[in-house]
């Protein structure tokens, strides 16, 4: 089946949503973007990508907010700064991406060709609980129950990491504990007021 471009009515635009985005701090040079394609070029994960950033900002510029906050591309963005370097307008880039996931998580925006929001619930749970990642723990709650056919598949991979030493069976945990949990708590009672991850 052919992927088919949605034509927008006017109506359905968001005539303030490049305004909200520029204002934002992370958005000071996004007005500066000449649409020349360098974030797309550089980034690691664009043929991966429904939207490359660049396509993303001319979204934006043109109102289309439900698209964007459902866009799986600030999900699947890997966070390396390629784009935001080699940005000859200095648009900060992936700091924008982190911007858009949460104003998709205050708004309650899914994106439905990812479940990437879930991974990250994941990764903060364990985060939170020991201070650290541990990628064995988060491998267990993420792939077990939705995709247990790649787990299954990924076993060997998983079983020589283990044998270098890359993936320890045990987590380790901040030494700290107290301290680091009134930390969390306070960050998850900010978060709840800004309408953040829970």
């Amino acid at each position: 089946m052919e992927n088919q471009e949605t034509i927008l009515f006017e109506g359905e635009l968001d005539p303030t949503f490049f305004d909200e985005v520029a204002a934002l701090p992370e958005g000071a040079h996004l007005r500066s973007c000449i649409q020349c394609g360098t974030c797309g070029g550089t980034c690691p994960v664009s043929p991966m990508l429904p939207h490359t950033p660049r396509k993303l900002f001319a979204m934006i510029r043109a109102g289309m907010k439900d698209a964007v906050l459902s866009s799986p591309t600030p999900w699947v963005c890997s966070s390396c700064y390629e784009c935001t370097v080699k940005c000859p307008a200095e648009i900060k880039i992936t700091e924008l991406m982190y911007a858009l996931k949460r104003r998709a998580i205050r708004e309650g925006v899914r994106c439905e060709d990812s479940d990437a929001d879930r991974f990250l619930r994941q990764f903060t749970r364990i985060v939170a609980k020991n201070g650290r990642s541990h990628e064995l723990s988060l491998l267990m709650r993420y792939m077990m129950f939705k995709h247990p056919i790649q787990m299954l598949k990924q076993t060997g991979l998983g079983l020589r990491m283990m044998g270098k030493g890359r993936m320890p069976l045990f987590s380790h945990k901040v030494r700290d504990k107290e301290s680091y949990s009134r930390m969390v708590e306070k960050a998850l009672e900010l978060g709840a007021q800004e309408g953040g991850v829970q």
